[in-house]
């Protein structure tokens, strides 16, 4: 029987089609981001007041007039795909590629461009056919080790180009998410907390973005040397970076430093929980589920909340709260 043969229709066979280019094509607009991050053109449009020409970009990336042609492609599938708007021949930044500009490096989400389509990165998924087969290795990172040799964290010492993007792209997804936190639920989250420690906090964004808002919560930040060592002196989501047996440690042992819960005492997570609140929105359900195949590739997860739950009680804790008001992820509060 032929493709052409079975019980569809004409115009559902011609559907699928488009569906499976549509995936096949798919990390070409990740490859077209990456493009444009690294050749400064959100950077170009913002500073042209949000809206360039083609001939505007041209001249302030200094790309040969020779590749204007190209140049056009590119920036015709990053419209269509919204990283850009078009509009006479006049191309403008959209809330997403608003986020790839900026001077401080807390508002300037670029670092995580480079970070989720570096090379590292790309050649780990392309082991993901042998990975699936391979029954000997069973590490949480084994897809890592297989492409390259080594853990992720590993890697990470060894590699201060990718070490600083993650740790950048920490910050800048940190302070974002923390300044809307604490605009929007910080008095329900935050207020009455006498200390806090941001653990696997980074540089610190989220933990001194507390500190303005409540100078009377005594803030410290708990991570790894190599990335202490290159925090600002001035002044989480972790749980998806572990595989469930880890976070249930992680917990525990936070369980231990805390007060109890009449005394105040909670873990506040930040961190996708997919599909919880979810109704119409597929583009969310899809790029939660795509943010969980990412964390394979270091031996993490993104979690449903049955999934949490579990880890939660298996912790030790009594009970949990998820509150989903910041997009992509929820703020969770577990208590003991």
């Amino acid at each position: 029987m032929s493709c052409t043969e079975q019980e569809l229709s004409t115009q559902d066979m011609l559907q699928g089609h488009i569906d499976l280019h549509h995936h096949l094509y798919g990390y070409h607009k990740s490859m077209a981001l990456l493009c444009a991050t690294d050749l400064g053109i959100p950077g170009a449009i913002h500073r042209r007041g949000g809206a360039a020409t083609i001939s505007d970009i041209v001249a302030d990336t200094m790309i040969p007039p020779a590749k204007l042609p190209h140049l056009r492609r590119l920036m015709r599938v990053l419209s269509v795909s919204g990283i850009f708007a078009v509009e006479e021949d006049v191309y403008k930044l959209t809330p997403a590629s608003r986020l790839l500009v900026g001077d401080k490096a807390s508002c300037n989400f670029s670092p995580l461009v480079h970070l989720v389509v570096s090379p590292a990165m790309l050649t780990t998924f392309s082991s993901l056919s042998p990975w699936f087969r391979d029954g000997r290795n069973t590490s949480p990172t084994a897809l890592f080790e297989m492409a390259h040799g080594m853990p992720p964290w590993e890697m990470m010492k060894r590699d201060d180009t990718m070490n600083l993007a993650l740790n950048d792209a920490c910050v800048a997804d940190s302070s974002f998410l923390m300044e809307i936190a604490l605009r929007e639920r910080g008095d329900v989250v935050f207020r009455g907390l006498r200390s806090l420690v941001d653990v696997g906090g980074g540089h610190g964004g989220a933990a001194m973005a507390i500190a303005k808002a409540f100078p009377d919560i005594k803030c410290s930040v708990l991570d790894l040397p190599h990335v202490i060592s290159q925090a600002p002196d001035d002044g989480t989501h972790v749980l998806h970076c572990w595989d469930a047996d880890d976070c249930v440690k992680i917990l525990g042992q936070c369980k231990k430093a805390i007060p109890a819960r009449g005394d105040g005492g909670k873990v506040i997570l930040i961190n996708p929980v997919i599909g919880y609140g979810v109704k119409q929105d597929s583009t969310l359900k899809e790029t939660q589920v795509l943010a969980d195949m990412n964390m394979i590739a270091i031996g993490g997860a993104e979690r449903e909340e049955h999934e949490f739950k579990k880890i939660f009680l298996d912790a030790g804790f009594s009970d949990y709260r998820i509150m989903p008001v910041l997009g992509l992820m929820s703020i969770i509060e577990v208590y003991p």
